[in-house]
Formats: C-alpha cells, structure tokens, sequence
C-alpha cells in the first residue's frame, strides 16, 4: 500500500474497529462485574439462611415441641449473621409471623431491630413458599439504583410452618453505572474520532505540500527551465527535504555552469581544431590544381603556339576540379533548405540504383536492394545526394566481383534507417575518429567532403549518419571481410 490515501483511510478503519471492540469489551465487563456483584451476595444470603437453619435443629432438644424457642432463635441469628457482613436476618411463623429478627452487621448510629416495612410482604411471600415446600427459596429483585436479594428457609418444626429468612442489598449498577458507561463510550468514540481527524487533517497538509513541490517540478521540467527553488512548507520534517533539495538543485546548478562553460571550450577547441585540419584540406586540394596548370602554362610558353591547345585544355581540368571542390565546400557550409514531401521510397531507391548502374558494372559489383518501407516522408533531393555519396564509397571501394547491399527498413514506431554495406577492405582504424570531418580519406584522389555532406544531411533531417557492422547481401555480419557499413537514421514521419 503505497497511497498516502489510501494508508490514510486504512488507519481510519482500524481506529474505528478499535474504537468499537473496547466499546463492546467495557459492556461486557460493565455486565459482567455488576452479575458478579449481585451472585456474590445471592451466595452470602443463601449461606447465611442455611446456617440459620443447620445450628437451630443441631440446638433444638426436643424437636417436637410446638412452639419455637425465641431466644435460642435471636441468638443463632445474631451468631450466624455476625460472620456475613451486609445481610440482615429473621424468623417467620405461619401462626405467629415474624418471630425473631437481627442484623448485627448494620452500619447505623445504632442497633437496627425492626424488619424494613417495604420489604415485609415479599419476605413472607418467600418464607411461606419455602415453609410450605420445605426447600430453601431465594430470590432476586432488581431496582435502578440496587438489587434485593431475599432467601428463605424452612426450619425444623412439627407443623413445618416455621422458615429462616435472610436479606441483603447490593449495588445493580443499572442507572448509574450505565449512564456512567454510555459516557465513557461517548468519550472515547469523540476521542478516537477527534485523534483520527486531526491525524488526518496533518497528513492532508502534507499531502497537499507535496502536491505542490511536485506540481512545481512538474512545470519546470514541462518547460524545459531549471528546477526553481522549492518554497518552504512550514512542516519541520518536509522542509528538512525541501532544504536539501535546494542545497542540490543549488550544487547541481553551478555544475551545469561548469560542465556548460567546459562544453563549450571543448566546442572552441574542435571548432579551431576542425579548421586548422579544413584550412590544411583546402590549401592541399588548391595547391595541387595551381601547380598543375602553373606547370601547364609555363610548359606551354616554353612550347610553341600549336602546344598552347592542349595546356589550355589541361588547365581547364585542373579550374573544374576546383570548381567542384568549391562547390562541395559550400554545401558542407550552408545551411539545408529542406522540402519535405510524401516518397515513393522502393522508386526512389531504385533511382539511386540506376546511377550507379555504369561503374557497378565496370567492377562487376552487384547491387542487392531490400526495401520494408512504402512511403516516407524527406526531402528527396538532399537525401539522394547523402545516399548517392555512401552508394560510390560502397562502389569503390568494394571489391571486383564483390557486393553492396542497400536497405531501408524501420526500427520503431518513432525511426527508419537507411544502411548502405560493402564487403571491401572497410574502414582503417586510423581513419575511424575523423571519418564524418572534411576532408578526412582514405583516398589519393578523394576530397573528404562526401561523408560529412551526407551527415549534415542526416542532422538537417533529425536524424544521425553512424559507422557499423558491415554485412553481406545474405544479411549476416561479414567478420572476414569487414568491410563498410553506414546506417543513415532518421525519424518517422507518416505525413
């Protein structure tokens, strides 16, 4: 259960489960205790009846006498009930009604010698029973305040008209200590309720507090800005985080500040590092050009007039070879201009095919197209001048007989790639960390322009132009022969 909610709501059923089981445990024993009272004096009464009873026939010398003996009555009652506190005491006659009466345990400012007026008809209603029945009778009446517990038995006389009877009062707990309990349970139940809503209503700060630090990270990072510093909560525990989250966001700052300032020398020094080695490539392509028609034209003013024809003819090579190199230089250096539209990319493949149809065959090179794509979306212009500058590396520099493998097929929902694959010598470890720079080749008579034009063509398109794996045309890894194998990604657009 990972929801602060949920936790949440989860605390508050256990609570109130609580809350209700100790209810339920406090009637319980509030019934409990107040059936115990009363059983514990119905037993005291019912002892002291029968011992009343036992002592008179163990005292009696002649049991057939008619009438009681009164004074050995008063004293076994005062004998017996002396030994239960609490419980007072007499004898009832059918004839003679009450005989005898004691209660020498009363807590009054004196001896107490009359039988309480109210309770005298149930007492001769018990005793009369018992007497008549000759079984000993007990019996309970609950008030709101106390409990009467009345018990009576019979004595031994000839006419069995002659009962012991015993009396006592215990506390019922029915008004008081129930209005007592129905307090207490209220009590609790607010307590519980009160502790679980205030338990609730801080966690629902703090929820709320961290609603708002993730809603304010959330806006940050959905504007791409740096992460603003987190206001405080007001919560000691929370604001401990939000204070350490600043000192972060405070250090991580100043790296950024670093690691940018750093980029951006690393940048200052490929840059100066990338013209340097540019600025060497173009004096080495210019130079050759100038001393060749230089060579030309001095070869020709040394020469006679009908010589002159074929220098000027040399010379106009060497100034289109410099007028191609020229042209090369600036589409490296310009900006792409893309037109992008909807392509037929198995035709336009197969355009890019057929220009290299002549050399291809010279070579006895085979050409193998694999196409898993319809229709694209690119410029189909500037993307053919990247696919036909990776289609002649292929051409030339696999071997006679050998093979090249075009392919255009999709990786994700989000990307295409277009892999161009020979199986010549592939690419010298020398040559690797400068392939994509100008005027890096493995050729004496290349410029080094071609690979990064066709980079540029692939960034201009959101996508990237990187050195693999090469493979054959059957599709495997060619690790006996390397050889070359460029993948030319870029993302999808189906419109």
């Amino acid at each position: 259960m990972k929801s602060l909610r949920d936790q949440l709501i989860a605390f508050w059923i256990i609570l109130l489960s609580a809350c209700v089981a100790l209810g339920v445990v406090m009637l319980v024993l509030f019934r409990s205790s107040a059936g115990a009272q009363i059983e514990v004096a119905r037993t005291g009464a019912e002892q002291a009846c029968r011992s009343v009873a036992v002592r008179y026939a163990k005292s009696l010398a002649d049991a057939s006498r008619e009438q009681p003996q009164l004074d050995l009555l008063q004293v076994i009652l005062r004998l017996v009930l002396l030994e239960t506190p609490h419980v007072e005491g007499g004898v009832w006659s059918a004839s003679g009604g009450f005989l005898a009466y004691a209660y020498p345990t009363y807590e009054g400012s004196g001896a107490k010698t009359d039988i309480p007026p109210a309770e005298q008809p149930h007492i001769t209603e018990i005793a009369q029973i018992a007497a008549r029945g000759q079984q000993p009778q007990t019996d309970v009446v609950r008030a709101s305040r106390e409990a009467l517990i009345v018990s009576a038995c019979p004595l031994a006389s000839p006419r069995k008209d002659l009962a012991a009877w015993t009396m006592t009062r215990t506390a019922s707990g029915t008004l008081v200590a129930q209005d007592s309990l129905r307090v207490g349970l209220v009590a609790l139940l607010v307590g519980v309720l009160a502790s679980g809503l205030w338990l609730g209503v801080i966690l629902l700060r703090g929820y709320r507090h961290v609603q708002r630090l993730e809603a304010t990270l959330a806006v940050a990072d959905a504007n791409g800005a740096s992460v603003p510093a987190l206001a405080q909560t007001g919560l000691a525990e929370l604001d401990r985080v939000v204070d350490a989250f600043n000192l972060y966001r405070t250090r991580f700052d100043e790296a950024r500040a670093r690691l940018a300032e750093a980029q951006s020398q690393r940048s200052r020094d490929q840059r100066l590092a990338a013209l340097g080695r540019m600025t060497g490539g173009i004096a080495h392509e210019i130079r050759n050009p100038i001393a060749a028609m230089r060579l030309k034209a001095e070869n020709a003013l040394a020469a006679s007039p009908d010589r002159h024809a074929d220098a000027l003819t040399a010379i106009l090579g060497q100034i289109a070879r410099l007028d191609g190199l020229v042209q090369s230089l600036l589409a490296v250096v310009q900006p792409i201009q893309l037109q992008a539209v909807m392509v037929d990319v198995p035709a336009w493949l197969a355009e890019r095919v057929a220009s290299f149809a002549r050399p291809a065959q010279d070579k006895h090179v085979r050409i193998e197209v694999r196409c898993a794509v319809d229709r694209a979306m690119f410029d189909p212009l500037h993307l053919a001048r990247a696919v036909d500058n990776l289609l002649d590396n292929a051409v030339r520099h696999a071997p006679t007989g050998g093979e090249v493998l075009l392919e255009a097929k999709r990786i994700d929902a989000a990307r295409w790639q277009i892999t161009v694959s020979d199986d010549g010598p592939g690419v010298s470890a020398a040559l690797r960390s400068q392939l994509f720079e100008p005027f890096a080749t493995g050729r004496a008579d290349g410029t080094g322009l071609g690979l990064a034009l066709a980079r540029e063509v692939a960034f201009a398109h959101g996508g990237d132009l990187r050195l693999g794996y090469a493979q054959n045309v059957s599709g495997h890894p060619a690790r006996s022969h390397p050889g070359a194998h460029f993948e030319l990604e870029l993302p999808w657009r189906a419109s």
